[in-house]
């Protein structure tokens, strides 16, 4: 999450050097919001001490471009700190960064036009969201034309495990990954070298979120070893 760090987002290239270092192929950078209607407990608290420390839209922004990494930045955020920014400012402000993708859960695909023709004088690929509950059609609908990568949904509900996985999620996951033209990652609860493993033989990755997440702020070093052998399964 930008801005959950001792020194806010001063410290958000420390976490990306920290990130790269242990083998990570893509960083996701939460940009928070008040009312994060896809996080679990985790990540929303840490959108909180972010928003606490003055985080906003435009200095994350400033930031962004002033790191330079060869790790593919994703950001996710919700609809309206972009429109606050301007949509088609905040996309124009990101050019040249290493910022090439855009997680917007609250953004449904009928309405990604208003971000979309922006985004296609850009190298930045909006990522659409699969969900268990998203039916053959549907799933057929939101891959057309997408780039980047699909994000398959684990579970329902919002980040974090707090669950068992459905019993057809694995079916699920080949099937979309399957009839998918871009790479399918997993995410949403993938919590454990297990579901790192699991994930990977039914789909092209996995995302891991919470987990880095609360290990970052509660300065939990054994966080490293996990992200290395986490790497290990990388396709």
């Amino acid at each position: 999450m930008a801005g959950d760090h001792e020194q806010g987002l001063a410290g958000l290239e420390e976490t990306i050097r920290f990130l790269e270092e242990n083998g990570v192929s893509a960083i996701e950078i939460g940009l928070p919001f008040s009312d994060p209607v896809a996080d679990g407990p985790v990540i929303e608290a840490a959108g909180l001490r972010s928003l606490a420390k003055g985080t906003s839209a435009r200095g994350l922004v400033e930031v962004l471009r002033q790191i330079t990494t060869e790790i593919p930045l994703i950001i996710m955020t919700y609809f309206n700190p972009i429109f606050q920014y301007g949509l088609e400012q905040f996309i124009a402000d990101l050019e040249g960064t290493a910022v090439k993708g855009l997680i917007i859960p609250d953004l449904s695909h009928e309405h990604a036009d208003m971000v979309q023709p922006f985004l296609e004088k850009s190298d930045i690929a909006l990522i659409p969201l699969v969900s268990l509950t998203t039916g053959l059609e549907r799933q057929k609908t939101l891959i057309e034309n997408a780039q980047g990568f699909v994000y398959a949904v684990a579970i329902n509900g919002v980040t974090g495990k707090s669950h068992a996985y459905r019993d057809d999620l694995d079916q699920h996951l080949k099937r979309l990954t399957e009839v998918s033209p871009i790479p399918v990652l997993t995410g949403f609860g993938v919590s454990s070298l297990a579901d790192v493993e699991r994930f990977n033989k039914v789909s092209d990755g996995v995302i891991v979120g919470s987990k880095i997440v609360r290990a970052l702020h509660e300065k939990d070093q054994t966080i490293a070893d996990f992200i290395k052998e986490a790497a290990a399964y990388q396709k």
